[in-house]
Formats: C-alpha cells, sequence, structure tokens
C-alpha cells in the first residue's frame, strides 16, 4: 500500500509540478537527478516490477496524473516504520527505485488507482523538503551482473527455480501464472526482482534485497529465504493433512495452536509458559512432603500440555497454586511460658476461670512434650461474654497465628470441604483458606457460630465430623486440595450461643467450655477496664478528658442494661464518650468525671426498673426463672379464677411443653385438694385463666412446672407467694421435682431482679457447687425433693388480707373434662427456650 504525504490545498510548489516534471526529470540522463519521493508503508518497489497502488490524497492523485501526462520519473521508497504519517529523512531508507506510472485510473467510489513500473535503483544523496513532499538528489546504481554462462549462476538460477515451483505448488495464490513466467526468465536480476517483490516478508526483507548490488549474493539471499518459506509450507501442509476433518470452532482454535506448537518444536525454540515455569521455580526452592511435590509437578506436566483457553487450564493453575501457597510443615513455636500465657490472658479478660485453666493445662503438657493433638475446644454462652475475642487473647498467649472464619450462614458442605475441581468455579473449603491465610499448619483456628450451621439446602455441619476429630484430622481432605493435609497441630475453638442446635455426633467431638453471664460486680470491672478505656480511645479522647465513677457504671449496668454479656454496656458506655465529644467541640460544659446523677441527662430516661420485679401484691402470681440464648430471664406466671364452668384458658403464647406443665400443675392439685385445704367445688364453678404478660414473645421449655403448681396453689388457698423468691424446676404428677438446666444463667437474671430465694430441685445442688461464690452471693437456696417442699417454701403461711371467698353452693352434675384446651398451635421452635 502506498502513500503519499501530501496537504489535500496545493501548495505553492504543486502549481509549477507539471513543468518541473516535464523539465527536470527529462534532462537528467546521467548518474544523478532531482526526483520528488513517493513513500510506501508495507511494500518495495523492484527494478522491472509493475506495482498497483491506491491513491487516497488529493495531491498524491495530482502528482501521479501529471507524471503519467508527462511520462516522468519519480522515486519510490519505503518507510522504516508503517506507524509515521509525515516521514522525514530519518523515517526513511535511502535505497530506492525510479519508477514510472504506466496507468492512471480514477474509479467510481471517488479512489485513483496507479499502475507504478520500476526502472532503476537509486540512492539518495540529500533531501530537501518542499511543502508536504520530500525531493531527493539521488545517485543512480547500477546492477553488477553475474556471468550467465557461469556454472555457480546456473546452478543458483536453477536452484530458485525449483523452490519456487515447489512453493507456488504449495502456495497457489503466491504468483498468479508464475510458473510460465519463470520458464522464460534467465538473467539472475531479473529472476531475483521477480520473486522478492512476490514474497510476504516484510519491508525489512525486500529492502535488505534492494540493497544488495551484487546478484550472485541477492539470489543466494533470495535462496535462503525461498527454503526456510519452503519448509513452513511443508510443515504447515504436514499438519493441515494431518488434522484435516470437519472441525468446529473450539477444534479449529486447537488446530492453530497446535501449528504453533510444532513450528516452535521444529526451530528449537524454548516457548514455555513463563506463568508454569515460575510455579516450577518456586516449587523447586519448597519444603514440602515428597507426595505433594509429587502432585503438585503432576498438575504443572498437565498444565503444559493444555491449551490456555482451555477451561481446565485455570483450574489446574489454581490447583498448584494453592499447593505452592499452603503452610507445609510449617509450624510456629508455641509459648510454654504458663505465666506469660496467664498474663496475657488476665490482661485481656476479666474471669472465665475455666478457659483459662484448660489453656493453661495444654501448654504445662506441650512444656514436656513437644508435639501432641490439639483439644477441640467449644465456647458455650450467651452472646456478649467475649467467646469470639477470647481467641485473639489465646493466640496472642500461645505466640501462635490466628485466623477465623463465621459459621453463620454457611449452608453448603462445599464451603467446608471445598468443591471438586470439575464444577464451574471450583475453589478449596474455608479450612484450607483459612490455613493459607493464616501461613502456619498450628494456627489458633477460631471457627464462629457453630450452632448456626444447620440447613435446608446441605448439611455443612457434618463436613466438620473429620476436621473436628482429633483421631481424624490429622489426614483432613478438602475436595479441591485432593491430598490430605494435617489438622492435628491445628488448635480449633468454636463459638456456640446454645448447644441444642449442634447435632449429637460433632458435639461429642468437642470439648465444651460453658461461659456464663456476667454479675454486675464482674461488668462494673470490664467497663473500668476494658470497656470504658477502649471507647474513650476509639472517639480520640484521653483519660484527661474525661473519666467515670463507679456507681455511674453500676447505675447504666442496672437501669440501661439487660443481658448476659457487656454488648450492650459497651455500646452506652460509648454513647456517653460520644456526647463528651460533642460537648468539647462546641466548647459547652460538660462533667469531666461522670457521676451517678449525670447519667439520666445523658442517656434520658432509665429503661429498666429493678423493683417493679420485686413485689408480688396478689396471690395467683408466680415469678420463675427462663434460660433464653442471651442468657437468663425472670418470668412472671398470673392466674385467676371467674364465675364458669371449670374452664381452662391459656394465654401469653405458650408452647406445647409449657402446656402440659400448666395440665399437670392442675391435676396434681385437683388430686390433692383435700390435703392443701381447697374444695373440690371450685374446680367446677370457677375458670382458670392463667398469663404469661410479654404475649408477643414465645415462650416453651421444661422449667415452668413449679412455678405454674405454685402460682395456681397460691390462687386456690389465697395464700400470697414469698416476695423476693423465684423458682425453676419440672415437676410429675406423683408430685416430684426434676431437674432442669441453664442455673447459673438463671441465677444471674434472679440477682439482676432483685430476687433473694431460689427453690430449685434437689437434683441442681451439684450445679450451684460448681458456680463461683461471687455469684451466689446474698442468695438463697431451697433444694426440694417434692411439691409439698415447693409449696412449704413458696407460699406464705396465712392467707392474704384481700383472699376471695369461693362459691361453692352449686355442685356441677357433671364434671366437665378439662383436656378440650390442649389443641392450640405448637410453638415449640420458640424464642424463649428453657430447660
Amino acid at each position: 500500500m502506498l502513500s503519499f504525504h501530501a496537504t489535500s490545498e496545493r501548495s505553492e510548489e504543486v502549481a509549477p509540478l507539471a513543468t518541473t516534471l516535464g523539465n527536470t526529470l527529462r534532462t537528467h540522463e546521467d548518474h544523478s537527478a532531482l526526483l520528488p519521493l513517493l513513500t510506501t508503508k508495507q511494500d518495495v518497489l523492484f527494478p522491472g516490477v509493475i506495482m498497483p497502488t491506491s491513491l487516497q490524497q488529493e495531491q498524491a492523485k495530482y502528482l501521479a496524473k501529471e507524471a503519467y501526462r508527462t511520462d516522468s520519473l519519480i522515486g519510490v521508497v519505503a518507510q522504516k516504520s508503517p506507524t509515521v504519517e509525515n516521514p522525514t529523512e530519518q523515517d526513511i531508507f535511502h535505497i530506492g527505485t525510479m519508477g514510472s506510472i504506466i496507468s492512471c485510473m480514477m474509479l467510481p467510489d471517488g479512489r485513483t488507482t496507479a499502475i507504478l513500473q520500476g526502472q532503476q535503483r537509486f540512492q539518495v544523496t540529500k533531501i530537501i523538503q518542499k511543502g508536504a513532499i520530500l525531493w531527493a538528489h539521488v545517485r543512480k546504481l547500477s546492477e553488477k551482473a553475474s556471468s550467465r554462462q557461469s556454472k555457480t549462476v546456473k546452478a543458483l538460477i536453477q536452484s530458485i527455480k525449483e523452490v519456487a515451483t515447489k512453493l507456488m505448488a504449495l502456495q497457489p495464490a503466491l504468483l498468479t501464472g508464475g510458473r510460465l513466467v519463470l520458464d522464460h526468465m534467465q538473467e539472475l536480476n531479473t529472476l531475483t526482482y521477480f520473486l522478492a517483490a512476490s514474497l510476504q516478508t516484510g519491508v525489512e526483507y525486500q529492502q535488505k534485497l534492494l540493497a544488495t548490488h551484487d546478484s550472485t549474493e541477492r539470489g543466494n539471499l533470495l535462496l535462503k529465504y525461498l527454503l526456510k518459506e519452503l519448509e513452513m509450507s511443508q510443515l504447515s501442509r504436514k499438519l493441515q493433512d494431518k488434522l484435516h476433518q470437519d472441525i468446529n470452532q473450539q477444534q479449529r482454535d486447537y488446530y492453530i495452536r497446535n501449528q504453533i506448537k510444532v513450528l516452535q518444536d521444529e526451530l528449537g525454540e524454548d516457548e514455555a509458559d513463563e506463568e508454569i515455569a515460575a510455579l516450577r521455580a518456586k516449587g523447586k526452592n519448597k519444603r514440602w512432603p515428597a507426595a505433594i511435590a509429587d502432585s503438585f509437578y503432576k498438575e504443572l506436566n498437565k498444565a503444559e500440555r493444555l491449551s490456555p483457553h482451555s477451561h481446565d487450564y485455570p483450574v489446574i493453575l489454581n490447583h498448584a497454586e494453592l499447593l505452592l501457597e499452603l503452610p507445609w510443615e510449617k509450624y510456629t513455636q508455641d509459648n510454654t511460658n504458663l505465666q506469660y500465657a496467664a498474663k496475657v490472658l488476665n490482661a485481656d479478660h476479666h474471669g472465665i476461670e475455666k478457659v483459662k485453666e484448660r489453656l493453661l493445662e495444654y501448654l504445662a503438657v506441650l512444656q514436656r512434650k513437644q508435639s501432641m493433638k490439639a483439644p477441640i475446644l467449644c465456647l458455650y454462652g450467651p452472646p456478649g461474654v467475649g467467646k469470639t475475642s477470647l481467641g485473639k487473647s489465646i493466640a496472642k498467649a500461645m505466640r501462635r497465628k490466628y485466623t477465623r472464619i463465621s459459621l453463620g450462614g454457611v449452608h453448603d458442605e462445599a464451603e467446608i470441604k471445598g468443591h471438586r475441581k470439575t464444577y464451574v468455579g471450583a475453589m478449596p473449603g474455608k479450612l484450607i483458606k483459612g490455613l493459607q491465610k493464616a501461613g502456619s499448619s498450628n494456627p489458633v483456628f477460631m471457627l464462629d457460630e457453630l450452632d448456626k450451621l444447620s440447613d435446608w439446602r446441605g448439611d455443612p455441619a457434618a463436613a466438620l465430623l473429620e476436621v473436628l476429630d482429633p483421631e481424624q484430622n490429622n489426614a483432613f481432605v478438602d475436595n479441591f486440595l485432593e491430598v490430605p493435609y494435617d489438622l492435628s497441630q491445628v488448635l480449633f475453638i468454636a463459638t456456640a450461643n446454645t448447644l441444642d442446635t449442634i447435632p449429637q455426633a460433632l458435639k461429642d467431638r468437642l470439648e465444651v467450655i460453658e461461659l456464663t453471664g456476667y454479675t454486675v460486680e464482674e461488668k462494673l470491672q470490664i467497663a473500668k477496664k476494658y470497656l470504658f478505656p477502649k471507647q474513650r480511645k476509639e472517639h480520640g479522647l484521653k483519660a484527661s478528658h474525661v473519666g467515670i465513677h463507679d456507681s455511674a457504671i453500676v447505675h447504666i449496668i442496672e437501669h440501661y442494661t439487660r443481658e448476659s454479656g457487656v454488648r450492650e454496656l459497651a455500646r452506652k458506655l460509648g454513647s456517653l464518650v460520644r456526647k463528651v465529644a460533642k460537648a468539647m467541640a462546641l466548647d459547652e460544659s460538660y462533667p469531666k468525671r461522670i457521676k451517678k446523677i449525670d447519667i439520666t441527662k445523658l442517656l434520658g430516661v432509665e429503661k429498666f426498673d429493678q423493683e417493679t420485679y420485686q413485689h408480688i401484691v396478689l396471690p395467683g402470681v408466680a415469678i420463675g426463672l427462663a434460660w433464653t440464648p442471651v442468657g437468663g430471664e425472670i418470668l412472671f406466671i398470673e392466674s385467676t379464677l371467674s364465675q364458669g364452668k371449670g374452664k381452662l384458658t391459656l394465654s401469653g403464647q405458650l408452647g406445647k411443653v409449657m402446656k402440659e406443665s400448666a395440665v399437670t400443675a392442675l391435676t396434681y392439685l385437683k388430686a390433692h385438694a383435700a390435703s392443701l385445704g381447697i374444695a373440690p367445688q371450685v374446680f367446677n364453678n370457677y375458670d382458670l385463666h392463667i398469663h404469661i404478660p410479654a404475649g408477643a414473645v414465645p415462650k416453651d421449655g421444661p422449667s415452668a412446672g413449679i412455678t405454674l403448681l405454685a402460682a395456681l396453689a397460691s390462687l386456690y388457698t389465697q395464700r400470697k407467694v414469698r416476695s423476693r423468691l423465684a423458682m425453676t424446676g419440672e415437676i410429675t404428677l406423683r408430685g416430684r421435682v426434676l431437674p432442669v438446666g441453664g442455673i447459673q444463667e438463671k441465677i444471674l437474671a434472679a440477682k439482676r431482679a432483685g430476687v433473694q430465694e431460689i427453690i430449685l430441685s434437689a437434683e441442681n445442688k451439684k450445679d450451684i457447687q460448681e458456680i463461683n461464690h461471687i455469684y451466689i452471693e446474698d442468695l438463697t437456696f431451697h433444694y426440694a425433693h417434692n411439691v409439698p417442699d415447693v409449696l412449704k417454701w413458696a407460699l406464705q403461711a396465712k392467707k392474704a388480707q384481700n383472699a376471695r371467698k369461693w362459691d361453692v353452693a352449686k355442685v356441677s352434675k357433671a364434671r366437665r373434662p378439662l383436656a378440650r384446651w390442649g389443641t392450640g398451635p405448637d410453638h415449640s421452635s420458640c424464642h424463649i427456650t428453657r430447660q
């Protein structure tokens, strides 16, 4: 493609162009001349060769027409770079060909096509820039012809013709009618120029042939390139014959890639994939088990046989990179200084003595035995008691790496054990990713929210069975990794709010450590040592800016929070600090040491009133203790009688278990009415309504049996339940009091509500003995074996002053069954679950 560099506007130099071409060019018949230069981007014009070109610019068209009309010569030179639009002296080759325009045609679409014929080579001696056209003083180059009769020349001509003939057979489009032309060419210069113009080898190669003065040397150079082109064409034809078939687009791409690969092999070029080579080099420096190294190199060998566009190629490389990045047999040195570990744990967390003791036991054994299977700990307790933050403290105390994954919302077992590589988007599971992130094979691995794994779409909890079994996890196999990984040195710490939703098989593999709620005294110390300084630091304040009295913290705990943990307490303290920061920014006055009297002004009215839960003024009301996922709560049970026919009504969104407990309590009272001084006619002449407040909250669980019994006994005997007394336990029809769970949470809830006495089953006495004595200070416990024990401690000795008198004059003729009420909905999966 030729490109004439002239502007569309005719400059002053273009006007006398016809005269210049007609006079100047014709008058120079010696070895020097002044020629306008025509530059080409991708073609070289050879002497004796006819070459068509398309003219785009107006000035180039005008130049071609004038040269054709006056039968004048122009100089044709090639550009060194086809991207240069306005070449200068440095951008063109200085060996070119004089040529004339033998035809100039205007096409219907506005383009002009000119046919150029090369005549003689020349060398540029000087460049002159006239407007947009390059003019050059040129020196004509004579041809150094070889003797036609020389055997060497004859052999060279014959060899060139034979190779060209074979090449034309393999590439029919190379020279149309070329074989007939070759037969009539006996002169070496003409032959070399003709074939050189036909080859698609690039401007540099063609220019090299044009600049060669000796025809024999030029012929040898041409023959070399013809032989290379013939070899490439033969190899291409070989591949075509081998792979010729009806192929789709994907197979066509495969064929082209194999062509390239075979050509690279034949040329002896080492074109190994850089990415694979880099991975292989890293693998040689990696210290890992021999079996893993073999698997790694096997994956790389497989990748080399695949196309980079194959779907399996990136998966294999990702797998190889994962093998390379995992910390195989890379362990951090454990800290065995028990004093240091205890200091770290005590500095970061207040209380939680069981966890600290268990960890120190583990470190003590490590002092004597360098390697041992790590335990699988499960920290179980309500939210906000510090289960998750404890993991970082344990890692700090042991000087191990720390990593954490959240299991809440995980619904696919593949998220735990990874996807098989055959799936689209396959990736390793969360455990392997965590180890990759930690960079160590013995980190502290936090498994948050273990109790929130179950899902109807899969069973991710089952996928953890192998992980959390100390007898099996030394050879854990991730589906994506496909090779065993030793997890036995990983210290797994799981957290859970409840154990009920954890499958029994998984629970059996855990060493459960219960973290109960905090007392007011413990919360005070936590707020002073950790929470308030942390909030102050996070809000950009210093100790000199603001402080807080102990009485203010206690007031917040008792009147603005109601929780087992300290999460809401931290929010309230953060609110105080923000108000101080705002006052400082606005130059307003604020208390530099917050007191109890300042709390209402800063936080608003009190949300909870402790005194509300300390007085029972009517018979038929009792206080029970309930366990919830967020800690213990007190539970009011109210009952009343109204004129009727013995109908039983239950309200307060009770679950199936609590309904059964209410029926059991009522049946027991009917059976023992005489011993309790209750007239039997009362059960038939009055309707009974049992209500538990907070009707919007579902309630269920086997903890309210004795509380229901005490409330009904109080109602029917008109003896009030003793004040500041709560109870928890289940009953049977025989009157036996059964034990329940969640004792510590219930006790803390009782203390928060101002309860002073608690009735429990005698079998729960062992649970009280395991509780820290701080939790049970100022509490009196009564251990009941049966219902008479409960009523003895629960009911006042005398009837209430405003006791009702039951109308028992009318006796119902027929007893109405009380079982009709029990057809309500089942609320077994409720928010408050008692044990």
